[in-house]
């Protein structure tokens, strides 16, 4: 018998009956997963602090749960999670020496956990107002491929010959305890900076912005970065990951006991180029808001429009070395 792919986006169910990875009815509306691992949030604190919604409502961290299957959850999920927490005890080498799809599955969890959330609350925003909850086209093209990609997890899927993601992972010289998150919905884009590792992924761009990001990864990635740093180049890949101007298209093959995703062309019939332009005030903005820690505000960033200030290259286009930067970490 095929195996049978859950899509919730087709008739839009995100209450708490049913599992959010198979669909299968549950036993309780209590049977729930937290977004945010608790083996995250209690080594980080992060159960009682606040999450802010995009509807601007707050939640805490441990309020964010996704309804799960106890099965689902002890066969599929609790396995990812124990690789993945043992990885990041190791820190840097322990996640780098990670399945680099198994990371990509648990990124991907995240942030449709955090999905899961927002749209739950928008549905009953917007029935509270008496409005039928609508959602653009093109947002319901990318969230219904995240939720396709998670099934990774629990179905013998296969991407053929190609990588759903973009993954950049560097060493960064941490606080020891702070927990550095930032994540954008509608493109997809996610970097988190923990223990003695930062780490930036685009979900579903087909490992556009690795190739476009090539030059300026290919000179850091070796190295140590302070904090600074890393935020910079998060704010490259965030920034990079907007001007992207595809919307992925896939073949979905169930051949046997296996289902074969395939990329379809992302030129096609397109003849616009894969990234809009890049427009050095924009970017200034993107880096001011990933620079707020320290204060750097838009007109210092933006000075010399040509060349704008960076902690990573020098005026001759040299890597800035961690240590000869003078600033809190």
């Amino acid at each position: 018998m095929a195996v049978q792919i859950y899509s919730p986006f087709n008739n839009f169910n995100f209450s708490n009956s049913k599992c959010f990875l198979t669909g299968q009815q549950l036993s309780s509306t209590e049977e729930k997963i937290q977004v945010f691992p608790q083996w995250l949030m209690s080594r980080y604190g992060l159960q009682d602090k606040p999450f802010k919604l995009l509807d601007e409502s707050i939640a805490t961290y441990k309020d964010l749960k996704l309804p799960c299957a106890a099965a689902v959850n002890e066969e599929f999920l609790e396995p990812l999670e124990s690789e993945i927490a043992e990885a990041f005890a190791k820190g840097y080498e322990g996640v780098k020496a990670l399945d680099e799809l198994k990371l990509f599955q648990w990124v991907a969890r995240l942030m449709y956990g955090i999905l899961f959330n927002e749209l739950q609350s928008g549905i009953r925003m917007q029935h509270a107002q008496g409005e039928e909850f609508s959602i653009s086209q093109s947002l319901l093209h990318k969230f219904s491929h995240l939720h396709l990609m998670l099934q990774s997890i629990n179905l013998p899927v296969v991407f053929e010959e190609f990588t759903p993601y973009s993954l950049f992972l560097f060493k960064v010289d941490n606080k020891e305890e702070e927990f550095g998150y930032r994540d954008e919905i509608n493109t997809q884009t996610f970097a988190l900076r923990v223990a003695d590792f930062g780490l930036v992924m685009c979900l579903q761009d087909n490992a556009s912005n690795q190739r476009y990001q090539r030059e300026v990864y290919d000179k850091i990635k070796d190295e140590t970065l302070h904090p600074i740093q890393f935020e910079e180049f998060s704010g490259r890949v965030f920034y990079s990951n907007y001007l992207f101007n595809r919307l992925p298209e896939y073949e979905v093959m169930p051949v046997g006991e296996e289902i074969f995703i395939e990329a379809l062309p992302l030129r096609g019939f397109n003849s616009k180029p894969l990234f809009e332009e890049w427009v050095v005030k924009t970017y200034g903005q993107v880096v001011e808001n990933f620079w707020k820690p320290w204060g750097f505000l838009l007109f210092e960033i933006i000075k010399d429009p040509n060349q704008p200030m960076s902690f990573l290259f020098n005026a001759d286009g040299e890597f800035i070395k961690a240590k000869s930067i003078e600033l809190p970490r």
